[in-house]
C-alpha cells in the first residue's frame, strides 16, 4: 500500500473521552465541534493561516465577543457537515499544526474532501492540504489495490467525491487496468481454455445413463453446465479482480462494469465478474448452501475462488433489496449468448421466482436460458413450482416456455440443428451411430435433456397427460437418434398413472418411434404389460424387420467372399433383401483387401461356421419372440401373416440350402 508522510512535529493531541486537546503552551481559545467530538484549538495560529472557511467563521464570530469583554472569550464553531466527519477534521487539524500524519488509500479521499470543504488551498499557504492530497491521490490511482480501497471510501463522502471527480477517476483507473490485464491474459490463455472446453464437451457428450439395461441418453444430473465462459475464465486466470470489485456497492459496481464495457473488455470477463458479485449478495442463488458458506466456484463460471470471511460476515439483505438487486444484475448481464453459464441463469431464475421479481425480469432470464439450453444440467431444470395455484411439484410451464424459446432462437433450425432429411437418410430402421455429427448438435443434446426431465417429472400424479404430451412433442422426432429416453419417461408415467384408459395409453405411445428403439429397449417393451398390445406388436414387427436385414447382410457378405473375393456385388437368391449400408461397405472393403493380397482365396471354414452360428442364434431369437406373441394372446394365424409380410421365413428357407451347399 502506498503511503505519504506529512509533518515533522511530535504528537501534541490528546484524546480525553470525546474531546481532543492540543497540548501546547498557549491556552485553547476556539472549540470546533464535529458531531459528538470537540476539538480545543487555537484560532490565531495555525487555523487562520491554513483554512479559508475557518478564517471566515472565526472572523464572523469575533464581533459579539468584543462587545462583551474584548474578544477574549472561547469561540465555538459547528462543523457537523464536513465530509469525513471527525476523523477527517482530526487529520486536517494535525496538518495545520505540522504534526506527523500518514496518508494512505483509506484516508486520502476523505482528507481530500475535507480539505476542499475547509478551502485549504495554496492561496492561504504554499503546499497546503489540497495540493498534498491531490499529489498522493495520483500515486494511489496508479495501483489496483489502492484504487479499490479509495473507491470504497468514496461511499462515505459521495457528494463531494463526485463533485471533485474522484469517483470517476477511480473507476477509470480500475477499468483501464482490468481491461489491459484481460487482453493480455486472453491472448496467452485462449488456447488452453479452448482445449479444456473441448475436453469437457467431449466428456458430457459421451455420458449415457442406463435404466433397466436401456441407454436413456440423458445428460448428467449434476456437474458441467459451466459453458465455455467458465472454462475460459478458469483456465486463463482472468478472474483475479472479481473478488476485489465484489465489495463495492451496486451503484459503484454498475458504473465500473459500464466503464469496462466502454473500454472494450470481453463480455465473458464481464459476465464472470457479475456472476461472482451476484453470488455474494443473493443467499438463495445456489441450492443446498447457506449464505455463510456460499462459494462461487465452477458452478457459475467464476473460477475456483471462495467467498472470504470478510464477505461471509455481511448480513443478508431484505427481500425487497434482494429483488431490486437481482433485477439490476439481470439487466447488467451482457447480451451475448453463452457468456453467462446456464447453471447461473437457472439459479437466478429460481431466485427470481422466490423473490417474486417482475415478469419482465423472469422473461429475460427464460429467453437467455432458452438460447443456450443445450448447456443445462437436469438438476438445474427441476425448478420448484412456486405459483399461487400449485398443481405440480415442478414448474412444467416454465420449462415449456424455455424450450419454446430454444426452438425459436435465432441459432436454431437454420444453423445449429440437423435437418430431418439428414437423420432419416442415416437411420432408416434404427438409430444413427453415436459418433455421428447429429448426436452432437444442440437440438440432440436438448432432446436428451428433455427426455431426462420428463422421466423426473413423470412420477408426479398431478401431472396431466396433455401437459406431459405437449412438453414431449416440442422436440421433433428427428432430434432423437434413439428413442430409449422418451420410452423410459413414458414407462414411468404409465406406472405412476395406472388409471389411464387404453386410448390415452395409445395417445401417449405415439410420442415414441418404435423403429428407433435399441435392442435392450425392444426386449423391455416386449415384456412390458403397461404398454398397449398394439404397441407391443409394432415393437416386435420392427425388431423382426431388423433381424431380417441383419441376416440378409450376413448372407450378402458371405456370398461375395465365397465367390472368390473379387468384390463384385452378387445378388442374393431372394432378390428382395434389404442390405444395410454398413454391411455392404464392410463386404466391399473385405473384398478389396483380399483382392490386394491375391484373388482366388477361399473363405476360411471358421468364417462359414461363424455365419451358421449367427443364423442359428437369430432363429432362436425369432422363436422366443413368437412364444411371446402367443403369451400375449395373439393367434397363430397373425404370427404367420406377420412373418410372411416380413419375408423372414422365406429368406431363412432360401438361405439354408445356400449355406449347406457351400
Amino acid at each position: 500500500m502506498a503511503t505519504m508522510k506529512l509533518g515533522s512535529k511530535p504528537e501534541i493531541f490528546v484524546l480525553e473521552g470525546l474531546t481532543w486537546r492540543c497540548m501546547t503552551e498557549l491556552e485553547s481559545d476556539v472549540v470546533v465541534e464535529v458531531g459528538e467530538m470537540s476539538f480545543y484549538l487555537h484560532k490565531q495560529f495555525p487555523l487562520l493561516s491554513r483554512s479559508g472557511v475557518l478564517q471566515r467563521m472565526i472572523s464572523a464570530y469575533q464581533a459579539p465577543q468584543e462587545d462583551g469583554g474584548g474578544g477574549g472569550g472561547m469561540c465555538t464553531l459547528q462543523l457537523d457537515d464536513i465530509p469525513g466527519g471527525a476523523k477527517a477534521f482530526e487529520l486536517a487539524a494535525r496538518f495545520c499544526y505540522d504534526v506527523k500524519i500518514e496518508l494512505n488509500a483509506h484516508n486520502v479521499v476523505c482528507l481530500r474532501c475535507a480539505a476542499e470543504y475547509l478551502r485549504m488551498t495554496d492561496d492561504y499557504a504554499e503546499g497546503n492540504l489540497i495540493t498534498q492530497a491531490e499529489s498522493f491521490l495520483a500515486d494511489v490511482l496508479a495501483n489496483w489495490k489502492d484504487s479499490i480501497k479509495a473507491l470504497e471510501t468514496c461511499e462515505g463522502v459521495l457528494p463531494t467525491a463526485e463533485d471533485l471527480h474522484i469517483v470517476s477517476r477511480c473507476i477509470t483507473a480500475l477499468a483501464s487496468k482490468a481491461c489491459a490485464s484481460d487482453a493480455a491474459a486472453w491472448s496467452t490463455g485462449h488456447a488452453a481454455a479452448s482445449a479444456s472446453a473441448v475436453a469437457v464437451a467431449a466428456k458430457n457428450a459421451s455420458y449415457d445413463a442406463l435404466w433397466n439395461g436401456i441407454g436413456s441418453g440423458g445428460t448428467p444430473r449434476g456437474g458441467g453446465g459451466g459453458g465455455a465462459a467458465g472454462a475460459a475464465v478458469g483456465c486463463s486466470g482472468m478472474d483475479w479482480w472479481y473478488e476485489d470489485v465484489s465489495f463495492l456497492s451496486l451503484p459503484m459496481f454498475k458504473r465500473l462494469i459500464q466503464a469496462m464495457e466502454g473500454k472494450g473488455m470481453r463480455p465473458e470477463s464481464i459476465a464472470g465478474a457479475i456472476m461472482f458479485y451476484a453470488g455474494r449478495f443473493l443467499p438463495g442463488l445456489k441450492r443446498n448452501t447457506s449464505f455463510s458458506n456460499a462459494s462461487f466456484g465452477g458452478d457459475c463460471g467464476a473460477g475456483s475462488r471462495s467467498i472470504t470471511p470478510r464477505a461471509a460476515n455481511v448480513s443478508a439483505p431484505s427481500e425487497g433489496d434482494q429483488r431490486y438487486f437481482l433485477e439490476e444484475i439481470v439487466a447488467l448481464l451482457p447480451a451475448k449468448k453463452g457468456v453467462a453459464s446456464t447453471r447461473f441463469l437457472l439459479g437466478m431464475l429460481r431466485t427470481a421466482m422466490l423473490l417474486h421479481a417482475s415478469p419482465l425480469c423472469r422473461e429475460n432470464l427464460e429467453r437467455r436460458i432458452g438460447a443456450q439450453l443445450e448447456d443445462a444440467c437436469l438438476d438445474d431444470l427441476l425448478v420448484p413450482n412456486l405459483g399461487y395455484t400449485v398443481e405440480t411439484l415442478y414448474d412444467i410451464d416454465c420449462v415449456q416456455r424455455i424450450l419454446d424459446y430454444f426452438m425459436s432462437s435465432t441459432d436454431g433450425l437454420g444453423t445449429g440443428y440437423t435437418s430431418p432429411a439428414v437423420v432419416e437418410e442415416g437411420s432408416q430402421l434404427g438409430a444413427p451411430h453415436a459418433g455421428s455429427p447429429s448426436s452432437l448438435s444442440p437440438i440432440t443434446m436438448v432432446a436428451k435433456l428433455m427426455d431426462g426431465y420428463l422421466a423426473e417429472v413423470a412420477p408426479d400424479t398431478n401431472l396431466k397427460l396433455p401437459k406431459f404430451q405437449a412438453l414431449a412433442a416440442v422436440v421433433p422426432d428427428y432430434a432423437r437418434p434413439v428413442d430409449d429416453g422418451i420410452y423410459r419417461a413414458m414407462d414411468i408415467y404409465l406406472k405412476s398413472h395406472p388409471w389411464l384408459s387404453e386410448s390415452e395409453r395409445e395417445q401417449l405411445c405415439r410420442l415414441m418411434n418404435c423403429q428407433k428403439l435399441s435392442l435392450e429397449a425392444c426386449t423391455h417393451a416386449a415384456q412390458n404389460e403397461r404398454l398397449p398390445l398394439r404397441v407391443v406388436v409394432q415393437v416386435l414387427f420392427f425388431e423382426q424387420l431388423r433381424l431380417r436385414t441383419s441376416i440378409a447382410g450376413w448372407f450378402f457378405v458371405s456370398g461375395n467372399a465365397a465367390a472368390g473375393g473379387d468384390g463384385a456385388p452378387q445378388p442374393h437368391p431372394g432378390g428382395s433383401a434389404i442390405v444395410p449400408k454398413g454391411a455392404a461397405a464392410a463386404g466391399q472393403s473385405d473384398a478389396d483387401a483380399e483382392a490386394d493380397e491375391g484373388k482366388g482365396k477361399e473363405l476360411p471354414a471358421e468364417a462359414i461356421t461363424d455365419v451358421k452360428a449367427r443364423v442359428s442364434e437369430l432363429e432362436k431369437e425369432c422363436m422366443s419372440m413368437k412364444q411371446e406373441i402367443r403369451r400375449l394372446g395373439k393367434p397363430r394365424r397373425s404370427w404367420s401373416l406377420l412373418t410372411r409380410k416380413c419375408g423372414f421365413g422365406t429368406k431363412v428357407q432360401q438361405a439354408q440350402p445356400t449355406m449347406s451347399s457351400k
